[in-house]
Formats: structure tokens, C-alpha cells, sequence
């Protein structure tokens, strides 16, 4: 059976360095590229929206919203995404310093590679990616991630399609929306409805859980990027209130995630 290719972000400023890393993935059966950036904000889009199996990341990043001239700031805002998985992070850099390799790996930075190593190729930073995704421990990971039972597939899927528009787990009505998807999608004729459900379970009124989903919703409209929201969320909206209802919401999402499953 033919092996699925490994999906890699880039994440270079340059244009000679990707246009190498470009041709030569193009010549191998086992690497893809979904994405080639050097702005540090893109790069954490495509990881949301790509959820690539390894990135290459070059430390001295002209384009970065940091201002900085390390790769802390990308780090650090990945980790604050709680994806659900953990992708390879390779570091690429002209920079040959023990302490700065030392922040980046307590930073979750896999493996670092020197530049100007006179072993240093596109094909020896593909190779290491290789070596990585056969190791016990990742396919210990990815496996949790893409396999799991049909409850923790649900779950996740359910998490990133809210990660994706924005509606943040520090926000409560995230926690009805959730539970009100996960309940439709487990009970196709449920004998109650998903609001009374989910005034049982919390032990809320229908206003309180009806509100906090719909401020939630209202808070993703107002924080999202439009092309976000246009991207993630295809179903039609009132024109008049410019949001989708609580229940249209909810049951975009349970049709949406019956067909991933």
C-alpha cells in the first residue's frame, strides 16, 4: 500500500531556500508541501487551518509581527493554540548557538540543523522529518489524533471547527455549543431538545444557555477575519442580523461533522 506523503509548512524568508525546498519535495513520493510563508501570523493560520505533520521553521524571519529575530513569538502562540496534535518542528539557521538552541528547544522545537553544515540540503532537512514520523512516540501521537474512538474523533472535530472562527474555550457559551453539537450528532431523533438538554445538564434556564451561545456566536463575528468566517462557515446568514441563529449555527455544524466522521 502506498504510504500517505508527510504534510510540511515552511516557514522561510528566503526566496532561494523555499524555491530548493520546493523542487525538491516535488521529486519525493514521502513530502508535501501545504504552505510556504514568511510572515510568522500566516504561518499560525495555515497551522490551523492545514494542521501540517511537520514544520520548517527559520529563525531570522524578515516579515515577522515580533520585530524579533528568533522564531519565540511563532512558538510560543502555537502552543497557546492547544491543537490537538503535535507537529515535527525543525529549525533551520545560519545562528550556531548553544543557548539560543537551548531556548528553542525548551520551546518545543524537535531538532535544530546548521546551515552552513556542510551536510546541510533540502533533502537532509526532508530525511530527518522521515526519521521523526517512524518513531514509536509520534505515531503514538498522530494515532490519537486521526484515530481514537468515534466519541474522542467527534470531540476533536468539534473543537477545531470552533478553533477555526474563533470561538475561544475561555468563552462559556463555548461549553453549551459543544455539548448541544456533540448531543445532536449522538442522538439523531433525540426525545428532548438540545436546549432542554442542555439546561438539564448545567442547571440553567433556556435564556441563560440560549444567550450564551448566541454570544459566543456574536463575539466570533466581531473578532474573526471575515475570510475566516467566509471560509469555515459556508452556510447562508440573515442578511438583517448579519449572524446565524443559535440553533442554525448548531446544526451547521452537526451536518458539517456527520460527514467528516
Amino acid at each position: 500500500m502506498k504510504s500517505k506523503k508527510m504534510n510540511i509548512l515552511v516557514i522561510e524568508d528566503d526566496v532561494e531556500a523555499c524555491e530548493y525546498l520546493k523542487k525538491c519535495a516535488e521529486q519525493r513520493t514521502d513530502i508535501s508541501i501545504v504552505g510556504i510563508t514568511d510572515s510568522d501570523n500566516e504561518a499560525l493560520k495555515y497551522c490551523k487551518a492545514k494542521h501540517p505533520d511537520g514544520i520548517i521553521l527559520d529563525i531570522e524571519l524578515n516579515n515577522g509581527v515580533s520585530g524579533n529575530t528568533d522564531a519565540l513569538y511563532f512558538l510560543k502562540e502555537l502552543k497557546s493554540m492547544n491543537l490537538n496534535y503535535e507537529p515535527i518542528i525543525i529549525v533551520t539557521t545560519h545562528i550556531n548557538s548553544k543557548k539560543t538552541y537551548d531556548i528553542l528547544h525548551r520551546n518545543g522545537v524537535d531538532l535544530i540543523l546548521y546551515k552552513d553544515h556542510p551536510k546541510y540540503s533540502p533533502n537532509h532537512v526532508f530525511n530527518n522529518f522521515i526519521i521523526f514520523q517512524k518513531e514509536d512516540d509520534y505515531s503514538k501521537r498522530m494515532n490519537n489524533y486521526l484515530v481514537g474512538n468515534n466519541d474522542e474523533k467527534v470531540s476533536k472535530l468539534i473543537d477545531a471547527e470552533l478553533d477555526l472562527i474563533g470561538i475561544s474555550s475561555k468563552l462559556k457559551g463555548r461549553e453549551y455549543i459543544f455539548d448541544g453539537i456533540k448531543y445532536l450528532i449522538e442522538n439523531e431523533k433525540p426525545q428532548i431538545s438540545v436546549i432542554q438538554y442542555l439546561t438539564n445538564k448545567y442547571k440553567k434556564s433556556a435564556t441563560t444557555i440560549t444567550n450564551g451561545i448566541q454570544n459566543s456566536i456574536i463575539h466570533a463575528w466581531r473578532i474573526s477575519p471575515i475570510e475566516d468566517l467566509e471560509k469555515y462557515y459556508t452556510a447562508r446568514i440573515n442578511y438583517e442580523t448579519g449572524i446565524p441563529t443559535p440553533m442554525e449555527f448548531l446544526y451547521y455544524y452537526v451536518n458539517k461533522i456527520k460527514k467528516e466522521i
